[in-house]
């Protein structure tokens, strides 16, 4: 069974289930709530805690038991759930920046252990992941959601995570190696900033989902300063951002400039208000990138191949002829 995961540093994103967010807690006892899973001895119940961002998700095991949740949920959702061991295959991805040299790490992060047995709510499931395969952000998501990107003469995708803003330019639907990047911009450090003002000039302590709420405007009984302050910074974050990209020579008023991510979609009404961006789409998925790692692997493992895997790129690039990286257990 193929399933793709999306590890972002805000939320884990798969095809079929809701997004949850990227926190566990460990326990040697068995925990309360909806979702306790037991492997190895231990239990591990999800929290609305995110882990603190980390640039290599391989420094412990938190990544693999949220990847344990997001296959477990995909096989009931899928209804392919069996007593026997399943063999998975998993279609994860990277930020451009970290792709060429994290790629391989990542991917022997997921292999080598052989039948991996574990309870989801008491449960039990058995996998043997068989195959991983790796692919760029931002591009993936563009690929599974817009349609005939190669009719497109010029378009900028910009991906704003959790923590990264992720952007690659395109020309008729090929990644352009020369605008090919990730900043350290995502809507995590948005948080901190506002809650750090907020916190400072009203002595309000706002947590993640409030912002969230206020941003959605969703939410309710909120003082109008605070409210304020959380929109003034929201429209601040978002012309810093833009002014950035700007600055690295990416052209925004010409040409489609297509927003993915659930950042992008948190700040929809502060980018388009923005002035800064001509024809900007958005992907309001925010599976985007799961369904494009799904829809890539397809396409190599069916003989098509990817779009751009027979392009020549800078060795070790996220988009050369060896991009693609995979460890196959034999």
């Amino acid at each position: 069974m193929l399933i793709a995961i999306d590890h972002g540093n805000k939320q884990i994103k798969t095809l079929h289930h809701t997004p949850f967010t990227s926190g566990l807690i460990q326990s040697d006892a068995p925990g309360f709530g909806n979702d306790v899973l037991q492997y190895q001895g231990k239990y591990y119940t999800l929290t609305n805690q995110r882990i603190p961002y980390r640039r290599d998700k391989t420094e412990d095991e938190r990544f693999f038991i949220l990847s344990l949740f997001a296959i477990a949920y995909e096989i009931e959702a899928c209804g392919q759930y069996t007593d026997n061991v399943m063999k998975i295959q998993l279609a994860i991805g990277l930020p451009p920046a970290h792709f060429g040299v994290q790629a391989k790490k990542f991917t022997q992060y997921f292999m080598g252990r052989g039948a991996v047995s574990f309870r989801l709510q008491g449960k039990p499931f058995a996998i043997y992941i068989e195959n991983t395969a790796c692919f760029p952000q931002s591009f993936s998501a563009a690929s599974a959601t817009v349609r005939d990107l190669v009719s497109i003469p010029k378009a900028l995708v910009i991906d704003i995570g959790g923590f990264t803003v992720d952007y690659v330019r395109l020309r008729n639907g090929v990644p352009d190696m020369a605008a090919c990047d990730s900043l350290e911009s995502g809507v995590i450090v948005l948080y901190n900033q506002i809650r750090a003002k907020v916190n400072a000039e009203l002595d309000v302590l706002l947590d993640e989902e409030e912002i969230d709420q206020i941003l959605q405007r969703k939410i309710d009984g909120m003082e109008l300063e605070v409210a304020e302050r959380v929109e003034r910074g929201a429209q601040e974050f978002v012309s810093d951002l833009l002014s950035g990209l700007r600055e690295r020579m990416l052209e925004l008023k010409s040409g489609k400039v297509i927003f993915t991510g659930g950042g992008a979609i948190l700040l929809r009404r502060q980018i388009e208000a923005s002035g800064k961006v001509g024809e900007p789409v958005f992907v309001e998925d925010i599976n985007a990138n799961a369904k494009g790692y799904d829809l890539l692997y397809r396409m190599q493992h069916g003989g098509r191949g990817v779009p751009w895997a027979k392009r020549s790129g800078p060795a070790g690039s996220p988009f050369s002829s060896t991009s693609v990286i995979q460890n196959k257990r034999r």
